[in-house]
């Protein structure tokens, strides 16, 4: 038996958080395939009235819609699953940014399924935070990655038997694995690089120095440094990648993550300021803040964030844009 409880999230009454308990060694019975996925939290998007959109239909065209749901979740053409990564807050706060922004043109924020494991949050984080403390990149190439991979597709796949029409990934070290992880699946998913790229591209920016390329800088983590997907993805559009020189990396940016390990917030503000201001005196038009933790550790009035780019933002807009085209192409 399952003992189902329901409570608000998000301070926001069109969203509800479900979890549900498994009473072992009560009874055995045969599971939905869906509810029997092992992510330890779904929230499922409702109307105004917080109730569920089917509720509202009559009884046969409910069990209509169910029938052709097929035991899904949700069953709309714009439903986005949104696959949480190595932070709960920053998945928290994308959700946030997407409600927030999808509503100011629209009604009603898309539909969504939110799957969040605590286990992959904490090995997520562990790698990212702490991938400069291994001893070589040799050693980096030898971590066996196969667990967190193994994890992030069955995300993936709960993601799709819940009814998701396109999977959204905030977090930047997932993007590691994007291509093993998507491979063969059934709905698009958005490449948080290839949504931050793409928004560069329609900026029409010109180079701070005439005659030269454009400049675009990233700064994060080693780990998402070494995986190279901005770099490749930016490439493809036609900039150039300033990326933190060895010096850098060792004297600002690695002591700046050490730094919030040990929750010396106001020392890792300022190794942040330096790390951003040797990138921005090489020319760069705007420098991608590809870390949570970076985003998060600057005032939201500091002038040097003027010149810095938050990912998490253009993935949010792409999927609102794929969000709405999704309805239009289902009308």
């Amino acid at each position: 038996m399952f003992n189902t409880s329901l409570q608000m999230s998000l301070n926001c009454r069109s969203h509800l958080s479900v979890s549900v308990t498994r009473q072992r060694n009560v009874c055995k019975r045969v599971l939905n395939p869906v509810l029997a996925m092992p992510p330890s939290s779904v929230i499922l998007h409702t109307d105004e009235s917080g109730e569920f959109p089917e509720s509202r239909n009559s009884s046969s065209s409910s069990n209509a819609s169910l029938s052709s749901c097929a035991g899904s979740l949700l069953c709309h053409p714009n439903t986005v699953g949104i696959m949480g990564g190595g932070s709960v807050d920053s998945t928290l706060s994308f959700v946030r940014k997407l409600v927030h922004w999808s509503k100011e043109n629209e009604e009603t924020c898309m539909p969504f399924v939110l799957c969040s494991d605590p286990v992959l949050n904490r090995e997520l984080l562990s790698l990212e935070r702490n991938s400069s403390s291994l001893c070589s990149r040799n050693a980096r190439s030898q971590f066996d990655h196969s667990p967190i991979v193994e994890n992030l597709l069955s995300k993936r796949v709960f993601l799709e038997k819940s009814g998701a029409q396109c999977i959204v990934v905030p977090c930047h070290i997932s993007h590691s694995w994007h291509d093993e992880v998507f491979k063969g699946c059934s709905i698009p998913s958005l490449h948080m690089a290839e949504c931050v790229s793409r928004e560069l591209k329609e900026a029409k920016l010109k180079p701070l120095e005439a005659g030269s390329p454009l400049r675009i800088g990233v700064l994060a983590t080693d780990a998402t440094l070494k995986a190279g997907f901005y770099q490749e993805k930016l490439q493809n559009e036609g900039f150039e990648v300033v990326l933190p020189d060895k010096a850098t990396m060792e004297h600002t940016v690695i002591p700046a993550i050490d730094a919030i390990n040990r929750k010396d917030m106001e020392g890792a503000q300022n190794l942040l300021r330096i790390a951003l201001q040797v990138l921005l005196v090489r020319a760069v038009n705007t420098v991608i803040l590809a870390s949570n933790d970076m985003c998060d550790l600057l005032p939201r009035d500091d002038p040097l964030l003027k010149k810095c780019l938050d990912p998490m933002d253009a993935l949010a807009m792409s999927t609102i844009k794929w969000a709405q085209q999704a309805v239009k192409e289902g009308t």
